[in-house]
Parts: structure tokens; sequence; C-alpha cells
């Protein structure tokens, strides 16, 4: 009856998972993308190049190892441009080349072209040289993912004036940068350049930032922050942007100050690829950001073989969970019931230093009215820490005095993400102070900070 059984717009984490899925399970799926090659913001503008980017600044610039030999160690005297995008081509190309090899291997076919409804079942797909053709499914996935946001006050010109895509692909390294907007991207690119000892300027409109993550860690990012000379601006709007004679970028903000750089990059917000889907003929509305509301559960939107998985559909945004989503997607359409997921799932932002996050923040705790006692660890006090030369950094960790269990696990510093997991692990198996206090860890290593904070906690809920 349809040439598929499911045709995935989109080959970011959630479209490639869903195509997979479906083809493990021997149904015939087609993913349709419309970039050169498969792989979707994340591989090409997002998740994959920012942390290169951020992985190559911290090496070539001897940032792990500034603790012991100083703030004007490097290792590569004069970074340019070239040095970041040639380490970023190549990370890249691998990406794209696994995940070529694993639709091979599955037998999951793909269209280069971009996508457009045409009815509830029927998708029309037009080649770079305009080239149409029109293939149905019984089901579709929508993960077509999100843009930049880009308002008409700001004057964008790939150079000097950037957005969140454009960043990655800069001709030349700034002397200075202002970056607006202080969500999860806007972070992690004004600390990736701090690190390269480039003067930045942080302007957030909100007089908070980040607010999803325990204060208590914000605060302390923020003393980190403007210990390297990061200018902070929060509260305050932009009220213009003008480019000056000589080539720079001036900010007007509505206290009056203004903020004069070399380049700008602009990174307040995203919006769903929604506009070219013609979504109108499935009857499939969108929000405001162009983003689709689907069934948190199944996933399903409001046409029910018609799903929607990743950043399209707003939070959390992450690659992890969209993966995830992409996969719950694929098994409801096809008539499996997909494992309820776990109660906890890490969150993880790769600004230097790096935050991660599991579990209640303590404002939620108090929030919920549960007794609990905190736990502070400093990454200086594992022997670990002071190997790496690391003078900051640190693990908050929060237990109920009542169960005695873990209710979140909340981490700054060095490995952050990949520490996150033991203490994810324990959330959702529900443990509690006793595994911490008990457990043998490695040494020396930053996982020890978990006994540490444990102990602190322990010894706070006895007294």
């Amino acid at each position: 009856m349809y040439d598929y059984d499911m045709v995935v717009i989109g080959s970011g984490p959630s479209g490639r998972r869903a195509a997979v899925q479906c083809a493990k399970l021997g149904k015939a799926v087609l993913v349709v993308e419309k970039g050169r090659r498969v792989g979707g913001v994340s591989v090409h503008t997002g998740t994959i190049p920012s942390k290169t980017l951020r992985e190559t600044v911290l090496n070539l610039s001897g940032w792990r190892e500034r603790g012991f030999y100083g703030r004007s160690y490097r290792v590569k005297q004069d970074i340019a441009a070239s040095d970041l995008m040639t380490r970023l081509q190549k990370t890249l190309d691998h990406e794209v080349e696994v995940l070529e090899h694993q639709f091979s291997r599955n037998l999951v076919r793909t269209a280069n072209g971009e996508a457009r409804l045409v009815s509830p079942h029927e998708v029309e797909i037009t080649s770079s040289i305009g080239e149409t053709k029109v293939v149905s499914a019984a089901f579709i996935l929508i993960a077509c993912g999100t843009r930049p946001f880009r308002p008409d006050y700001v004057p964008f010109d790939g150079t000097s004036v950037l957005d969140s895509d454009e960043i990655i692909e800069l001709p030349k390294l700034p002397r200075s940068l202002a970056v607006i907007g202080a969500g999860v991207i806007g972070v992690e690119y004004a600390t990736i350049f701090s690190a390269l000892d480039v003067p930045v300027t942080l302007i957030e409109p909100r007089p908070t930032f980040l607010d999803f993550i325990d204060k208590e860690l914000i605060d302390e990012f923020m003393h980190e922050l403007r210990d390297r000379n990061v200018a902070l601006r929060l509260g305050s709007k932009v009220t213009s942007i003008e480019k000056t004679a000589q080539g720079g970028i001036v900010t007007h903000l509505s206290d009056g100050r203004h903020v004069t750089t070399e380049m700008l990059l602009f990174a307040a917000g995203r919006v769903g690829a929604t506009d070219r889907l013609n979504l109108e003929a499935a009857g499939i509305d969108v929000d405001h950001r162009g983003r689709i509301k689907v069934d948190p559960v199944t996933l399903q939107t409001s046409v029910p073989h018609i799903y929607a998985a990743g950043d399209v559909i707003g939070f959390p945004s992450l690659a992890s969970t969209s993966m995830e989503q992409g996969r719950v997607a694929a098994c409801h359409a096809l008539g499996m019931e997909p494992l309820a997921p776990p109660e906890f799932f890490p969150y993880g932002i790769y600004s230097v230093p790096e935050i991660s996050t599991a579990g209640l923040t303590e404002e939620e705790v108090r929030t919920r009215g549960i007794p609990y006692e905190v736990g502070i660890a400093r990454f200086r006090e594992t022997s670990r820490g002071h190997i790496m030369g690391l003078n900051s950094g640190m693990m908050k960790m929060i237990f109920s005095t009542k169960t005695r269990r873990l209710l979140g696990v909340h981490i700054l510093g060095e490995g952050a993400t990949e520490l996150i997991h033991i203490g994810q692990a324990v959330l959702n198996l529900k443990g509690g102070i006793d595994y911490f206090i008990q457990n043998t860890f490695n040494y020396p290593t930053l996982a020890e900070a978990y006994k540490i904070a444990g102990l602190d906690a322990w010894n706070r809920m006895t007294r």
C-alpha cells in the first residue's frame, strides 16, 4: 500500500536512531536529508563541531596544564583559525563515514533533497538540481532539527557578526568577542574563546542564566568566569547593534552601556526548521518558534501516524535524549512497547569548565519540602586533582535525611560530563548515601569526589 513503512525527515541523532531501529525490525525505511551529507545539525554545525572545537582549543592552548605552568603557558604560541578547522574537518569526515556505514549495513535507504509533505502519508522530495519525486509511508517521523534565530535588528554578515552555525567556520580568531545569549550555546562558545585568551563579554537580558542548573554551581561558575576576565552583562537588553567605520561592532544595551568588540556571536535561541515542510498539508501546527507539540510519552503529533523527535520538539534538546526519542517513536509506530525511560537523565554543558547535572537541584528539593542535607567535594581535595594541577572544580550531592536516598548530583569542573554517570546510575537505582561511603573508588581518580562529598553529607546528617 505504501512505498515505505517509515519516512524519516532529517538524519540527526533522533532521525538516525529511528531509522536504524525500524531497519532492525525488518521494516523498509527512507531517510531524507537536505544537506550534502548525512548527520544533520548535530554532526555538521552543532554538537560534534562545537565539542571538537572545544577539545582543540584546550589542547593547543595548554589550558589543562596552566595550573602547573602558569596562565601564560601555551602548547602552540600562535593559534590560528586554520589550526581549529583542520581537526574539525577530520572529525566530521569520520562521523559521516561511521553514519553512512551504519545506514548501509542496516539497509537504511537515503535520499538527498528537501522534504515537503503533500498529504498526511506522502512526502515530496526535491533534489538540489530541482528534480522531484513523491514517496508514501505508513508512518512519518519529523526530525528536521532547528536553526539559529536571526532577528532583523542583528546585522549578520558571516564575517564579523555571526550566528552559532557560522561560528564554526570563522575566517580568523577575533581579538575580542561579544556573545549575545547566555544559554547553553552562548556559554559554551564564550568560555571556549576565553580559553584562547580572547577578551569576551557575555550579554544576557535576564538577570540570571542557566536557571535549570543548581544555583550554587552557577555562582561558582560565575566566579571562575570573572576570574578569567569574562565580562558579564546580565539584566540588560540589546537595543541596537552597529558596525563602525573601523570595522568594530558596537552593541548598545538598555542600561546605557555599550560593548565594543571585533566580532559578535548572536546565540539567543533557535527555531524549528519547519517552515518549508508544508505541515499544514497534514494538519500539523507549530508554535511561534516553529516547534512541534507531541505526546511526551509516544512522541506522536496531533496526527497519530506522524511523529516528531529531537530539537524540533523543544526541551531538553540534547543529542543524547534526541537519540532515545527517535528510538521510542519508531518502536511505538511499529507496535512495540518501549521500556519506560529512566527517571533521571544527565545534562551536560561543554563549557570551560564543564557543567553536568542529574536529579533535583537544591532549589527543587526546597520547593518540594523534602528534608535534605548537602555534601560538597572540591577537586583540589583529591590526589588526582593535585596530579592534574586543578585549582577549581566541585561536586555537590543532595541526600534525603529521611530516606538517605540520593536526590541530585551537580558537578562543575574537568571531566564533569563523564563523572556524572556514576551519580545518574545511583539515582535511577534509588541508591543512597551508604553506597558512596562504603564503596571503593579507583585511586587516584576524580571519582573519589563522590566519597568525599558523601562523607561530607554523612558528617552533617549524623551530628
